[in-house]
């Protein structure tokens, strides 16, 4: 047998108040979905025969606290998503970096998926963590790092 290719994913989510301090900080590991598996699959084999662009950059949070399960598709209770800015981290990490202003998804955050559509779309990696509770005045910020090993 041969080596075989895995991933995983993490995510680490940051509020900051009004005054730009930080207020709290989350982070974890996520289940990539079954679904994801497929598109991603999929999408590889696009790009070596098309050059279709697969748009794996858009976060969304939630506030469920229903556990991680590969059969899920989408977030239980998607409160806010946004297009993130895409990099690539050494170490084999393909990273989508998300702001949340003032306004935008308020409450008690507790779930991150990441998307290849600004709505609906593939969910590839869905992640559920104690409550991050974003005021109307906050900002919060959620880097997903999705790690080929």
């Amino acid at each position: 047998m041969g080596q075989q290719t895995k991933l995983k994913g993490s995510w680490i989510v940051r509020l900051y108040g009004p005054d730009g301090e930080l207020k709290d900080e989350r982070s974890g590991f996520n289940i990539v979905t079954t679904n994801g598996k497929e598109a991603l699959a999929q999408a590889l084999a696009a790009s070596i025969n098309s050059s279709v662009a697969q748009n794996w950059k858009h976060v969304a949070i939630g506030t469920d606290t229903t556990a991680e399960s590969a059969a899920q598709t989408a977030l239980i209770a998607e409160a806010s998503r946004h297009t993130g800015t895409v990099s690539y981290v050494s170490g084999a990490i393909y990273q989508v970096t998300a702001t949340f202003a003032a306004g935008s998804g308020t409450g008690a955050i507790t779930e991150y998926g990441l998307f290849n559509s600004n709505t609906g779309g593939v969910m590839l990696t869905r992640d559920v963590e104690a409550a991050i509770n974003k005021g109307a005045a906050d900002t919060l910020t959620v880097v997903h790092q999705v790690t080929i090993g």
